[in-house]
């Protein structure tokens, strides 16, 4: 039976740390492997190292099993995870394993059926004698230590716990030391965790009264153990630290099932991690909890894989409540094709709660597997008869469960302890989604009877307790034990009475989505992505990549997948560049998760991909964008009646937002309303009018700025020498220019008449000069300025080639802007330069890197970084012949690098074949690292475009 294909979450939980995690993603790229094949539940493949020799990995998926020719001493190594993405995404073809492998398999299966050369002896065949003497030794030296733990106990109450907040960690260290000499560690591990609460949150003395008391109950136990009934001994026992011999587990009744795995959590002290595995029963409804060990710093040994099935028989651990198991033989793994079956209400699942801890009093959790649940606005999980479970601390805003489900109902896993629910898993649409790892807090409210409280917090010895009835049992003990005894009724009691929180009402579910959703090899790279794990050329490189992903996914009517909304909404707080393709990729979820949080709010604002007629009145400022953006499209008149008729009306910022919407369609029958825009009382809004009227031919605005500038600007025709311009600059400011957008306040470091010339020169329609000076573009920029004008007016023009994208002005600007390469330019020279670049037609690009790049590299660097976008082949191959002059010269290895590091987001994916080839003819070790991982990083975008096809 084939193997069903895993996802990318299930492969990277099988990661021992989160370096091997991002380095498996590193490697996980088909540039990276020679050859790779599946050959039944057989993957394999050779992987290009730093050696002359390939890594050969190969990776059994029935268990999984692993085994690969580097020298990594972790388990999995990289090399294994990363074939194990490559398949989980598809791009790994059915192939014939070479002999290699099938040598591996091979040895796997002999060792699998070789019998043992000596039969285990049989139970009791050792000396039975000294087996006897062993166990009373132990079993008098717990009792011996658990006395004392009872006196230790006693104590606590007697003079008080108010103390404990000053006593510090150890106290607790120290009984629990003991413990361990006394070969009770489960109790020892019990006292440690003393340590943690005593003086710990609000109401640190109701818990711990609440653990002392539960403590002071299995010792009560134990002292009764051989009288218990054998499940409930088995319980006392377990929780002392008695272990129960393996062997002895799987000699018990096996159930075979087919067991969902719903989630894992990792827990770590300072000796030991442990990762607990939740399992479901297909069949039988049960529930099972593996659980594994690893000093801290080592990997964990793979029993199952979150969101898979596994066919094993299992056997579980004797007690009361057994919930620990073992997996005494595996049939198989399988993918499943929905939720796990078998989920059951809140009020049910509460009562097995109940029911858990009336049969352990010392339980702390328990899963459960609910259906038809989704989230309240006061962080609780409710179903659909309205009751409710609160989140546990630390997991009580569940973004990535609002993402994924969009507040519809789903089926859900968890564990529900005193503290609240924890979610593990959803199904959103039948889809595996685990939750985010996290710690988990506590944020419970007292449980105890404030009389006992207050007692214990003082001392019986000051306040002697007397009894009385606890949860409408009468107990008649008295003094400390009596307290202690009291307050584990109440606790309880408390915690097995609790009964779901009623009448909590699910949030309003997200509006439906209209457009579809990447491929799913474009959603694991977009996870990759935003995990910076295995991305080539490092974070900074990463985030540029993430930009192009979004922008082709917005070109091709994408939508991501919710589940990763939370992390792209993250990150968009911090990028501005990449929210508008975000709006439009996140679909409305994004919107709709956006209004939920304050720190998303300001996607609200961007144009969403999908306008509908009903966002006019109702949508987010940027759903309202869009549908009036998407009427200029098709009906520009349409359009601009839907905005006169609410302009005035308009919040100022949705004025500014929505008048910008008429650069799509823009014609001079918008003047009029830009003119009376010009008036508003609000700079924005003025400011968009301003601009759009400076890029509207015809418009008054433009005449305007023309008349002014003529009046600055005028041509010297001279009978002896060459005709030159002579600059007036304007005085001041006056009313009517700053009405049509100039701004009066210069910069830092320009003064404030240049500055306005400036200004003017910027809104004035280019054909001006070529019309009122009788000479084409380059003649007139060939004209001398008078009076060391000539940077100013020359950045005017610049500004406004920019805008208006006369190739002719562009060119000879651009040329006359990269005069002063040789000497250093300020930050707005170069970023006007770089505009121009931009503006500049595609043919052109090439000519003015190569020489920049020929006459000064670093400058050149400068300048060829702030080219946004796809580069032409030109351009491209230029970089490339400047970085292999630069590399044989030998002097200008920075550059060289900066170079490579530029070129990763813009030179076009097509070259990394060349680049490649080039690495290989390099000397330098840093050269041919930079020249590897721009190699590298084209490889990454030509299968992320390919992906997004």
């Amino acid at each position: 039976m084939p193997i069903e294909r895993w996802s990318t979450s299930q492969v990277l939980a099988l990661a021992p740390d989160a370096s091997s995690s991002r380095a498996a993603q590193g490697v996980s790229a088909p540039a990276r492997w020679e050859v790779v094949g599946l050959d039944g539940d057989v993957l394999w493949g050779l992987c290009r190292g730093s050696g002359r020799l390939p890594y050969q990995a190969c990776v059994d998926l029935t268990e999984p099993a692993y085994r690969c020719s580097c020298p990594s001493r972790k388990f999995p190594c990289k090399h294994a995870l990363g074939l194990m993405l490559m398949w989980a995404t598809g791009s790994v073809p059915d192939a014939a394993a070479p002999d290699w492998v099938e040598e591996w398999r091979a040895s796997r299966a002999a060792r699998a059926a070789r019998t043992p050369a000596t039969p285990a002896a049989p139970r009791g065949s050792a000396d039975p004698e000294a087996a006897r003497k062993r166990a009373e030794q132990r079993a008098d030296r717990i009792a011996a230590g658990l006395d004392e733990l009872d006196r230790w106990l006693t104590d606590q109450v007697t003079h008080g716990l108010a103390g404990a907040e000053r006593s510090g960690y150890g106290p607790y260290e120290a009984v629990a030391a003991r413990l361990v000499d006394a070969q009770a560690p489960g109790a020892a591990n019990a006292v440690r965790r003393l340590g943690r609460i005593a003086g710990v949150g609000q109401h640190w003395p109701d818990r711990l009264l609440g653990e002392l008391a539960q403590l002071r109950l299995l010792v009560a136990a134990y002292a009764r153990v051989d009288e218990l009934p054998a499940p409930l001994a088995a319980t006392v026992r377990s929780r002392v630290g008695i272990p129960v011999p393996t062997d002895e587990v799987l000699a018990g009744q096996r159930v075979r099932d087919r067991w969902y795995v719903l989630g894992q959590v990792d827990l770590a002290d300072e000796r030991l991690a442990t990762r607990r595995t939740l399992l479901h029963g297909e069949e039988s409804g049960r529930f099972a909890l593996l659980l594994t060990f690893a000093p801290i710093g080592q990997a964990f040994s793979v029993e199952a894989v979150p969101g898979t099935i596994v066919d094993a028989d299992l056997c579980w651990y004797p007690g009361n409540f057994p919930m620990r198991a073992l997996v005494a033989e595996r049939y198989g793994t399988s993918q499943p094709e929905g939720p796990p079956a078998g989920a059951i209400s809140v009020a049910a699942a509460l009562a097995g709660w109940s029911a858990a801890v009336a049969a352990e009093p010392w339980c702390e959790s328990v899963p459960m597997l609910l259906g038809g649940v989704t989230l309240s606005d006061d962080r609780h999980v409710v179903d659909l008869a309205g009751d409710a479970l609160p989140l546990s601390a630390g997991h009580d805003e569940p973004w990535w469960l609002l993402a994924a489900s969009g507040g519809r109902p789903v089926t859900l896993a968890g564990e529900y302890g005193p503290g609240g629910f924890r979610p593990l898993a959803a199904w959103p649409n039948g889809r595996f989604v685990p939750a985010p790892l996290g710690p988990t807090g506590d944020r419970r409210g007292p449980q105890l009877p404030p009389d006992l409280l207050s007692a214990a917090l003082v001392g019986t010895e000051r306040r002697p307790y007397a009894g009385g009835a606890v949860g409408g049992v009468l107990l008649d003990g008295k003094g400390p034990a009596g307290l202690l005894e009291g307050a584990s009724v109440a606790l309880v009691y408390a915690r097995a009475g609790v009964t779901p929180v009623p009448d909590r009402q699910p949030i309003e579910q997200a509006p439906e989505e209209t457009s579809p959703q990447v491929p799913v090899a474009a959603a694991h790279r977009l996870a990759r992505l935003l995990s910076d794990g295995g991305v080539p050329g490092g974070t900074e490189v990463a985030l540029g990549l993430l930009d192009d992903w979004l922008a082709h996914a917005a070109d091709l009517g994408y939508r991501v997948p919710p589940e990763l909304l939370p992390a792209l909404l993250d990150a968009g707080r911090r990028r501005i560049a990449m929210r508008p393709a975000l709006a439009s990729t996140g679909g409305r979820r994004a919107s709709w998760l956006a209004s939920r949080r304050a720190e998303w709010r300001y996607l609200l604002n961007e144009a969403t991909a999908d306008p509908d007629p009903q966002d006019r009145a109702t949508g987010t400022p940027g759903q309202r964008l869009a549908y009036l953006t998407a009427v200029r499209a098709t009906d520009p008149a349409a359009g601009l009646a839907l905005l006169t008729e609410t302009f005035a009306a308009e919040d100022p910022d949705d004025r500014a937002r929505l008048l910008g919407a008429l650069a799509t369609g823009l014609s001079l029958a918008d003047e009029p309303l830009l003119e009376q825009a010009l008036d508003d009382r609000r700079k924005e809004v003025r400011s968009v009018a301003a601009d759009l009227l400076s890029a509207l031919p015809g418009s008054a605005l433009r005449q305007r700025m023309a008349e002014r500038a003529l009046v600055c600007v005028r041509i010297e025709r001279r009978t002896v020498g060459r005709d030159r311009l002579v600059v007036t600059p304007p005085g001041a400011c006056d009313a009517g220019m700053r009405r049509d957008g100039v701004q009066p306040n210069p910069p830092r470091g320009v003064g404030p008449q240049a500055w306005l010339l400036e200004e003017i020169l910027a809104r004035t329609p280019l054909d001006t000069w070529t019309t009122g000076f009788e000479r084409t573009a380059d003649r007139v920029l060939a004209l001398p300025v008078a009076d060391d004008w000539g940077p100013t007016l020359h950045k005017g023009l610049a500004r406004a080639a920019v805008v208006q994208g006369d190739p002719a002005w562009v060119t000879g600007l651009a040329d006359e802007m990269s005069r002063p390469v040789s000497k250093d330019l300020d930050a707005y020279d170069e970023t006007l330069t770089a505009q121009l670049y931009e503006a500049l037609p595609r043919e052109h690009l090439a000519r003015y890197a190569a020489q920049t790049l020929a006459r000064d590299p670093t400058r050149a660097q400068r300048l060829i970084a702030m080219q946004t976008g796809p580069w032409p082949d030109e351009l491209a191959v230029a970089v490339l012949d400047a970085i292999k002059a630069l590399a044989e010269r030998g002097t200008h290895a920075f550059a060289v690098r900066e170079l490579c590091r530029s070129a990763m987001p813009s030179m076009p994916a097509t070259f990394a074949e060349r680049v490649a080839a080039l690495a290989e003819t390099l000397e330098n070790t840093n050269l041919i690292i930079a020249a590897t991982q721009l190699a590298d990083t084209l490889t990454f975008r030509r299968e992320m475009y390919e992906e997004l096809r």
